[in-house]
Protein backbone atom coordinates (compact mmCIF):
# COMPACT_ATOMS: atom_id res chain seq x y z
CA UNK A 1 0.00 0.00 0.00
CA UNK A 2 1.34 3.14 -1.58
CA UNK A 3 1.91 6.03 1.97
CA UNK A 4 -0.15 8.95 2.03
CA UNK A 5 1.85 11.93 4.22
CA UNK A 6 -0.60 13.93 5.71
CA UNK A 7 -0.12 17.65 6.93
CA UNK A 8 -2.17 19.55 9.33
CA UNK A 9 -3.30 23.25 8.42
CA UNK A 10 -4.39 25.48 11.49
CA UNK A 11 -5.25 28.96 11.79
CA UNK A 12 -7.29 31.81 13.63
CA UNK A 13 -7.75 35.11 12.43
CA UNK A 14 -6.45 36.74 16.01
CA UNK A 15 -4.16 35.72 18.51
CA UNK A 16 -6.76 36.29 21.23
CA UNK A 17 -6.47 33.04 23.86
CA UNK A 18 -3.48 31.77 22.05
CA UNK A 19 -1.83 31.77 25.66
CA UNK A 20 -4.44 29.50 26.74
CA UNK A 21 -3.18 25.68 27.91
CA UNK A 22 -5.58 24.46 25.29
CA UNK A 23 -6.33 26.84 22.90
CA UNK A 24 -8.30 26.53 19.30
CA UNK A 25 -5.61 25.70 17.43
CA UNK A 26 -4.71 22.73 19.37
CA UNK A 27 -8.04 21.58 19.25
CA UNK A 28 -8.21 21.98 15.19
CA UNK A 29 -4.62 19.72 15.32
CA UNK A 30 -6.33 17.55 17.59
CA UNK A 31 -9.56 16.27 15.65
CA UNK A 32 -7.06 16.42 12.40
CA UNK A 33 -5.08 13.78 14.18
CA UNK A 34 -7.75 11.49 15.09
CA UNK A 35 -9.41 12.00 11.39
CA UNK A 36 -6.44 10.96 10.21
CA UNK A 37 -5.97 8.04 12.42
CA UNK A 38 -9.24 7.00 11.52
CA UNK A 39 -7.85 6.77 7.72
CA UNK A 40 -5.22 4.63 8.99
CA UNK A 41 -6.05 1.71 6.76
CA UNK A 42 -5.86 3.72 3.18
CA UNK A 43 -2.05 4.48 4.39
CA UNK A 44 -2.38 7.95 5.77
CA UNK A 45 0.23 8.61 7.75
CA UNK A 46 1.03 12.09 10.04
CA UNK A 47 4.10 14.09 9.27
CA UNK A 48 5.80 15.98 12.55
CA UNK A 49 6.00 19.56 11.31
CA UNK A 50 3.36 21.54 12.56
CA UNK A 51 1.39 24.16 10.36
CA UNK A 52 0.19 26.68 12.88
CA UNK A 53 -1.12 30.07 12.04
CA UNK A 54 -2.29 31.99 14.65
CA UNK A 55 -3.18 35.46 14.44
CA UNK A 56 -3.30 35.27 10.44
CA UNK A 57 -6.41 36.29 8.25
CA UNK A 58 -7.80 33.88 5.89
CA UNK A 59 -8.11 36.67 2.99
CA UNK A 60 -4.42 36.64 1.87
CA UNK A 61 -1.44 33.95 1.48
CA UNK A 62 0.72 36.05 3.59
CA UNK A 63 1.01 33.73 5.90
CA UNK A 64 4.27 32.13 6.86
CA UNK A 65 3.11 28.51 8.03
CA UNK A 66 1.39 28.28 4.96
CA UNK A 67 4.08 29.32 2.16
CA UNK A 68 6.07 26.47 4.31
CA UNK A 69 3.33 24.07 3.80
CA UNK A 70 3.15 25.37 0.33
CA UNK A 71 7.02 24.29 -0.33
CA UNK A 72 7.20 21.43 1.53
CA UNK A 73 4.30 20.12 -1.15
CA UNK A 74 6.91 21.47 -3.64
CA UNK A 75 9.64 19.40 -2.65
CA UNK A 76 7.13 16.57 -2.20
CA UNK A 77 7.04 16.05 1.36
CA UNK A 78 2.97 16.32 1.69
CA UNK A 79 0.33 14.21 -0.76
CA UNK A 80 -2.83 14.96 1.76
CA UNK A 81 -3.32 18.22 3.52
CA UNK A 82 -6.00 18.20 6.54
CA UNK A 83 -8.24 21.25 7.87
CA UNK A 84 -10.79 21.48 10.32
CA UNK A 85 -12.90 23.30 8.10
CA UNK A 86 -11.80 24.66 4.53
CA UNK A 87 -11.96 28.71 5.35
CA UNK A 88 -9.11 27.93 7.89
CA UNK A 89 -7.12 27.31 4.73
CA UNK A 90 -8.58 30.13 2.68
CA UNK A 91 -11.29 32.53 2.44
CA UNK A 92 -10.79 33.79 -0.56
CA UNK A 93 -11.41 32.38 -4.22
CA UNK A 94 -8.93 33.62 -6.04
CA UNK A 95 -6.19 32.56 -3.67
CA UNK A 96 -8.23 29.32 -3.07
CA UNK A 97 -7.83 28.59 -7.33
CA UNK A 98 -4.02 29.35 -7.07
CA UNK A 99 -3.91 26.84 -4.36
CA UNK A 100 -6.02 23.89 -6.05
CA UNK A 101 -3.44 24.98 -9.25
CA UNK A 102 -0.26 24.27 -6.98
CA UNK A 103 -2.21 21.06 -5.63
CA UNK A 104 -2.68 19.46 -8.82
CA UNK A 105 0.69 20.06 -9.89
CA UNK A 106 2.11 18.50 -7.29
CA UNK A 107 -0.21 15.56 -6.62
CA UNK A 108 -1.52 16.32 -3.41
CA UNK A 109 -5.11 16.54 -2.21
CA UNK A 110 -6.73 17.98 0.81
CA UNK A 111 -9.99 16.99 3.15
CA UNK A 112 -11.93 19.10 5.76
CA UNK A 113 -12.53 17.11 9.11
CA UNK A 114 -16.01 18.96 9.17
CA UNK A 115 -17.02 19.07 5.54
CA UNK A 116 -18.11 15.71 3.77
CA UNK A 117 -16.68 16.07 0.36
CA UNK A 118 -14.39 15.04 -2.72
CA UNK A 119 -12.21 17.32 -5.17
CA UNK A 120 -11.68 14.31 -6.91
CA UNK A 121 -15.18 14.74 -9.12
CA UNK A 122 -16.98 17.83 -10.81
CA UNK A 123 -19.92 18.39 -8.10
CA UNK A 124 -17.19 18.00 -5.34
CA UNK A 125 -15.87 21.02 -6.51
CA UNK A 126 -18.81 22.75 -7.03
CA UNK A 127 -19.52 22.20 -3.43
CA UNK A 128 -16.11 23.45 -2.56
CA UNK A 129 -16.33 26.60 -4.39
CA UNK A 130 -19.71 27.38 -3.08
CA UNK A 131 -18.54 26.61 -0.20
CA UNK A 132 -15.54 28.80 -0.36
CA UNK A 133 -18.37 31.61 -1.60
CA UNK A 134 -19.89 31.84 1.33
CA UNK A 135 -16.73 32.44 2.80
CA UNK A 136 -15.50 35.19 1.60
CA UNK A 137 -18.76 36.71 1.52
CA UNK A 138 -18.58 36.29 5.33
CA UNK A 139 -15.28 37.59 5.97
CA UNK A 140 -16.43 40.95 3.34
CA UNK A 141 -19.42 41.51 5.63
CA UNK A 142 -17.35 41.39 8.83
CA UNK A 143 -15.09 44.07 6.75
CA UNK A 144 -17.81 46.20 6.08
CA UNK A 145 -19.23 46.36 9.92
CA UNK A 146 -16.23 47.02 11.10
CA UNK A 147 -15.71 50.02 8.58
CA UNK A 148 -18.96 51.63 9.68
CA UNK A 149 -18.63 51.46 12.89
CA UNK A 150 -15.16 53.35 12.84
CA UNK A 151 -16.71 55.46 10.20
CA UNK A 152 -19.77 56.03 12.66
CA UNK A 153 -17.55 56.27 15.79
CA UNK A 154 -15.61 59.10 13.77
CA UNK A 155 -19.02 61.30 13.10
CA UNK A 156 -19.40 61.37 16.43
CA UNK A 157 -16.13 62.77 17.58
CA UNK A 158 -15.05 59.05 19.48
CA UNK A 159 -11.15 58.24 19.14
CA UNK A 160 -10.99 54.72 17.66
CA UNK A 161 -7.77 53.79 18.29
CA UNK A 162 -4.30 53.97 17.24
CA UNK A 163 -1.26 55.89 17.46
CA UNK A 164 -1.78 58.08 21.23
CA UNK A 165 -0.93 61.76 20.11
CA UNK A 166 1.82 63.46 22.05
CA UNK A 167 0.32 65.49 24.27
CA UNK A 168 -2.69 63.19 25.27
CA UNK A 169 -3.33 59.14 27.45
CA UNK A 170 -6.02 57.01 26.56
CA UNK A 171 -7.92 56.25 29.56
CA UNK A 172 -10.52 54.14 28.95
CA UNK A 173 -10.63 54.19 24.93
CA UNK A 174 -10.80 58.22 25.14
CA UNK A 175 -8.29 61.04 25.17
CA UNK A 176 -7.73 62.78 28.27
CA UNK A 177 -4.52 65.39 28.58
CA UNK A 178 -1.39 64.92 29.64
CA UNK A 179 -0.65 68.18 30.96
CA UNK A 180 3.07 68.37 30.99
CA UNK A 181 3.16 66.98 27.35
CA UNK A 182 0.36 69.18 26.83
CA UNK A 183 2.13 72.29 27.42
CA UNK A 184 5.17 71.17 24.92
CA UNK A 185 2.37 71.38 22.31
CA UNK A 186 0.81 74.64 23.12
CA UNK A 187 4.98 75.79 23.18
CA UNK A 188 5.68 74.08 19.53
CA UNK A 189 2.62 76.04 18.29
CA UNK A 190 3.35 79.73 19.68
CA UNK A 191 6.92 79.57 18.85
CA UNK A 192 6.44 78.22 15.04
CA UNK A 193 3.69 81.33 14.79
CA UNK A 194 6.27 83.17 16.24
CA UNK A 195 9.56 82.20 13.99
CA UNK A 196 7.50 80.49 11.19
CA UNK A 197 10.01 77.74 10.90
CA UNK A 198 10.33 74.15 12.09
CA UNK A 199 14.04 73.88 12.11
CA UNK A 200 13.58 76.58 14.90
CA UNK A 201 11.17 75.12 16.91
CA UNK A 202 13.28 72.72 17.07
CA UNK A 203 16.26 74.10 18.52
CA UNK A 204 14.16 76.03 20.85
CA UNK A 205 12.32 72.64 22.40
CA UNK A 206 15.67 71.37 23.50
CA UNK A 207 17.24 74.94 24.52
CA UNK A 208 13.96 74.75 26.77
CA UNK A 209 14.65 71.26 28.45
CA UNK A 210 12.42 69.53 26.19
CA UNK A 211 12.81 66.08 25.00
CA UNK A 212 14.21 65.94 20.94
CA UNK A 213 11.79 66.02 18.03
CA UNK A 214 12.57 64.89 14.46
CA UNK A 215 11.84 67.67 12.15
CA UNK A 216 9.03 65.50 10.10
CA UNK A 217 7.40 64.32 13.51
CA UNK A 218 7.17 68.08 14.49
CA UNK A 219 5.52 69.09 11.22
CA UNK A 220 3.01 65.89 11.57
CA UNK A 221 2.18 67.65 14.61
CA UNK A 222 1.21 70.95 13.75
CA UNK A 223 -0.97 69.46 10.70
CA UNK A 224 -2.85 66.92 13.46
CA UNK A 225 -6.54 68.22 14.16
CA UNK A 226 -6.90 66.09 16.96
CA UNK A 227 -5.12 69.09 18.83
CA UNK A 228 -7.77 71.37 18.20
CA UNK A 229 -9.87 69.12 19.31
CA UNK A 230 -11.25 67.71 16.38
CA UNK A 231 -11.59 63.92 15.49
CA UNK A 232 -10.62 63.19 11.04
CA UNK A 233 -12.16 60.85 8.83
CA UNK A 234 -11.13 60.39 5.10
CA UNK A 235 -11.67 64.29 4.38
CA UNK A 236 -13.81 65.72 7.01
CA UNK A 237 -13.42 67.02 10.46
CA UNK A 238 -15.78 66.41 13.37
CA UNK A 239 -16.14 67.54 16.86
CA UNK A 240 -14.48 64.98 18.97
CA UNK A 241 -15.18 64.01 22.32
CA UNK A 242 -11.52 64.99 24.09
CA UNK A 243 -10.77 68.49 25.07
CA UNK A 244 -8.98 70.63 23.04
CA UNK A 245 -4.84 71.81 23.65
CA UNK A 246 -4.65 74.62 21.17
CA UNK A 247 -7.51 76.84 20.01
CA UNK A 248 -9.07 76.38 16.69
CA UNK A 249 -7.58 80.16 15.48
CA UNK A 250 -3.73 79.65 16.16
CA UNK A 251 -4.40 76.27 14.52
CA UNK A 252 -5.94 77.86 11.39
CA UNK A 253 -3.28 80.43 11.75
CA UNK A 254 -0.49 77.45 11.90
CA UNK A 255 -2.03 75.53 8.55
CA UNK A 256 -2.31 79.42 6.75
CA UNK A 257 1.36 79.69 7.46
CA UNK A 258 2.38 76.11 6.19
CA UNK A 259 0.04 75.99 3.10
CA UNK A 260 1.42 79.84 2.44
CA UNK A 261 4.78 79.62 2.68
CA UNK A 262 7.08 80.69 -0.49
CA UNK A 263 9.19 77.70 -1.81
CA UNK A 264 12.18 79.52 -1.38
CA UNK A 265 11.69 79.43 2.42
CA UNK A 266 11.10 75.86 2.07
CA UNK A 267 13.84 73.08 2.76
CA UNK A 268 14.64 72.04 -1.20
CA UNK A 269 13.76 69.22 -2.62
CA UNK A 270 16.17 67.83 -5.56
CA UNK A 271 16.79 64.39 -7.60
CA UNK A 272 19.13 62.72 -5.28
CA UNK A 273 20.43 60.88 -8.34
CA UNK A 274 22.01 64.03 -9.62
CA UNK A 275 23.73 65.86 -6.66
CA UNK A 276 26.62 64.52 -4.30
CA UNK A 277 28.55 61.24 -5.57
CA UNK A 278 29.68 60.95 -1.68
CA UNK A 279 26.19 60.21 -0.76
CA UNK A 280 26.04 57.62 1.58
CA UNK A 281 29.81 57.62 2.11
CA UNK A 282 30.50 60.33 4.54
CA UNK A 283 30.43 60.76 8.61
CA UNK A 284 30.52 63.24 10.73
CA UNK A 285 33.24 63.74 12.75
CA UNK A 286 31.12 65.74 15.33
CA UNK A 287 28.02 63.78 16.02
CA UNK A 288 28.76 60.43 14.08
CA UNK A 289 25.69 60.60 11.70
CA UNK A 290 25.61 60.11 8.41
CA UNK A 291 25.89 62.80 6.31
CA UNK A 292 23.40 63.72 3.22
CA UNK A 293 23.12 66.16 0.61
CA UNK A 294 20.91 69.53 1.77
CA UNK A 295 19.86 72.51 -0.50
CA UNK A 296 19.42 76.32 -0.15
CA UNK A 297 18.68 78.70 -2.64
CA UNK A 298 19.96 82.48 -2.59
CA UNK A 299 20.02 85.13 -4.98
CA UNK A 300 17.76 82.86 -6.99
CA UNK A 301 20.99 80.41 -7.46
CA UNK A 302 21.13 76.77 -5.82
CA UNK A 303 23.84 75.77 -3.56
CA UNK A 304 24.41 71.90 -2.34
CA UNK A 305 25.77 71.13 1.11
CA UNK A 306 26.71 67.78 2.93
CA UNK A 307 24.95 68.03 6.15
CA UNK A 308 24.49 65.27 9.42
CA UNK A 309 21.11 63.77 9.11
CA UNK A 310 20.92 64.50 13.03
CA UNK A 311 21.43 68.33 12.16
CA UNK A 312 18.84 67.62 9.22
CA UNK A 313 16.00 66.50 11.06
CA UNK A 314 16.77 67.30 14.93
CA UNK A 315 18.33 71.06 14.04
CA UNK A 316 21.84 72.07 13.59
CA UNK A 317 22.63 72.75 16.90
CA UNK A 318 23.15 68.86 17.72
CA UNK A 319 26.31 69.46 15.62
CA UNK A 320 29.04 72.10 15.59
CA UNK A 321 30.92 70.78 12.02
CA UNK A 322 27.97 72.97 9.81
CA UNK A 323 27.41 71.90 6.45
CA UNK A 324 30.16 71.11 3.54
CA UNK A 325 29.74 72.61 0.43
CA UNK A 326 29.16 69.33 -2.06
CA UNK A 327 30.75 70.92 -5.14
CA UNK A 328 34.37 71.81 -2.80
CA UNK A 329 33.97 68.21 -1.04
CA UNK A 330 33.28 66.62 -4.57
CA UNK A 331 36.45 68.19 -6.17
CA UNK A 332 38.58 67.31 -3.45
CA UNK A 333 37.64 63.57 -3.49
CA UNK A 334 37.87 63.34 -7.48
CA UNK A 335 41.52 64.89 -7.17
CA UNK A 336 42.26 62.32 -4.52
CA UNK A 337 40.74 59.19 -6.26
CA UNK A 338 42.11 59.97 -9.92
CA UNK A 339 46.19 58.69 -9.22
CA UNK A 340 44.63 56.16 -7.66
CA UNK A 341 42.77 54.50 -10.90
CA UNK A 342 46.32 54.75 -12.30
CA UNK A 343 47.58 52.04 -9.95
CA UNK A 344 47.65 48.61 -11.35
CA UNK A 345 46.40 47.11 -8.26
CA UNK A 346 43.49 49.62 -8.31
CA UNK A 347 43.21 48.93 -12.39
CA UNK A 348 42.76 45.18 -11.85
CA UNK A 349 40.18 45.43 -8.52
CA UNK A 350 37.88 48.03 -10.88
CA UNK A 351 38.10 46.08 -14.07
CA UNK A 352 37.18 42.71 -12.13
CA UNK A 353 34.20 44.87 -11.12
CA UNK A 354 33.36 46.39 -13.98
CA UNK A 355 33.52 43.69 -16.89
CA UNK A 356 36.73 40.96 -17.17
CA UNK A 357 36.25 40.63 -21.08
CA UNK A 358 36.93 44.42 -22.04
CA UNK A 359 40.02 44.32 -19.81
CA UNK A 360 42.32 45.67 -23.37
CA UNK A 361 40.35 49.06 -23.89
CA UNK A 362 39.47 49.45 -19.98
CA UNK A 363 43.27 49.32 -20.10
CA UNK A 364 44.25 51.91 -22.58
CA UNK A 365 41.30 54.46 -21.58
CA UNK A 366 42.68 54.26 -17.83
CA UNK A 367 45.94 55.91 -19.84
CA UNK A 368 44.05 59.44 -18.55
CA UNK A 369 41.55 58.75 -15.70
CA UNK A 370 40.58 62.51 -15.23
CA UNK A 371 38.93 62.50 -18.86
CA UNK A 372 37.28 59.27 -17.83
CA UNK A 373 35.75 60.81 -14.49
CA UNK A 374 34.95 63.89 -16.24
CA UNK A 375 32.37 62.30 -18.71
CA UNK A 376 30.68 60.43 -16.10
CA UNK A 377 27.58 61.35 -14.47
CA UNK A 378 27.01 61.39 -10.93
CA UNK A 379 25.63 57.91 -10.76
CA UNK A 380 28.74 56.35 -12.04
CA UNK A 381 31.21 58.54 -10.00
CA UNK A 382 29.24 57.81 -7.10
CA UNK A 383 29.39 54.02 -7.72
CA UNK A 384 33.13 54.37 -8.38
CA UNK A 385 33.49 55.84 -5.12
CA UNK A 386 32.10 53.37 -3.06
CA UNK A 387 34.27 50.68 -5.00
CA UNK A 388 37.26 52.22 -4.24
CA UNK A 389 36.12 53.40 -0.40
CA UNK A 390 35.32 50.18 0.35
CA UNK A 391 38.44 48.61 -1.48
CA UNK A 392 40.43 51.23 0.49
CA UNK A 393 39.02 50.20 3.85
CA UNK A 394 39.18 46.34 2.97
CA UNK A 395 43.09 47.16 2.57
CA UNK A 396 43.67 48.45 5.37
CA UNK A 397 41.83 45.80 7.45
CA UNK A 398 44.03 43.29 6.00
CA UNK A 399 46.98 46.00 7.00
CA UNK A 400 45.72 46.22 10.64
CA UNK A 401 45.53 42.33 10.53
CA UNK A 402 48.85 41.74 9.49
CA UNK A 403 50.68 44.36 12.07
CA UNK A 404 48.66 43.09 14.46
CA UNK A 405 49.73 39.30 13.89
CA UNK A 406 53.38 40.62 13.48
CA UNK A 407 53.36 42.25 17.00
CA UNK A 408 52.31 39.08 18.27
CA UNK A 409 54.62 36.76 16.92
Amino acid sequence: MEEVKCAIYTRKSTDEGLEKEFNTLEAQREAGENYIKSQKHQGWVLVEEHYDDGGFSGGNMKRPALQRLLDDIKCGKINMIVVYKIDRLTRSLVDFSKMVDIFDKYHCSFVSVTQNFNTSDSMGRLTLNMLLSFAQFEREIGSERVRDKTAASRKKGMWTGGVVPYGYRSINKKLEIEPQEADVVKFMFEMYLKYKSVMSVCKLLTENGYRDFRRDALLRMLKNPTYMGKIKYKDELYDGQHKAIISPKIFESVQYILKNKEKSERTCLFNKNEVGILRGLLTCGCCHSPMTPASCQSHGVRRFYYTSTKAKYYGYHHCSNGAIPVQLMDECILKIVTPLISDITVSNGLINKISTDKSAEIYKAMRHPEKIIEKMVERDKLQLMKLLIKGIISSAKKILQNYGTKQLN
